[in-house]
């Protein structure tokens, strides 16, 4: 009995068969027929990247949300600098 060799796709092919039915409008069984690979393998690599693209999507919200905060912090320091800037001024003018 002999096992069959298990075929390997570049990662370039995989993000070909993806835009196929992300960008292009091709159907699942559609585009693994013309590329000649099962549909469920296409099923599986477009989950894969939806996930990835979600994970991405989330990646990038946390970070908005902490730019913000920072943003925001970086405001209330500034006050915060001019209100003692102001301070020492005005306790320098009166030691004098």
């Amino acid at each position: 009995m002999s096992k069959k060799a298990r075929r390997r796709y570049t990662a370039e092919f995989k993000a070909e068969a993806v835009a196929l039915v992300e960008r292009q409008g091709y159907g699942v069984a559609e585009a693994a027929r013309s590329l000649g690979i099962n549909r469920s393998l296409l099923d599986r690599w477009l989950r894969k990247e939806r996930e990835r693209q979600s994970h991405q999507h989330d990646q990038q919200e946390g970070q908005a949300e902490e730019l913000e905060r920072l943003r925001e912090e970086n405001r209330k320091l500034r006050m915060e600098k001019e209100i003692l800037k102001k301070a020492a001024a005005f306790f320098a003018k009166e030691s004098n």
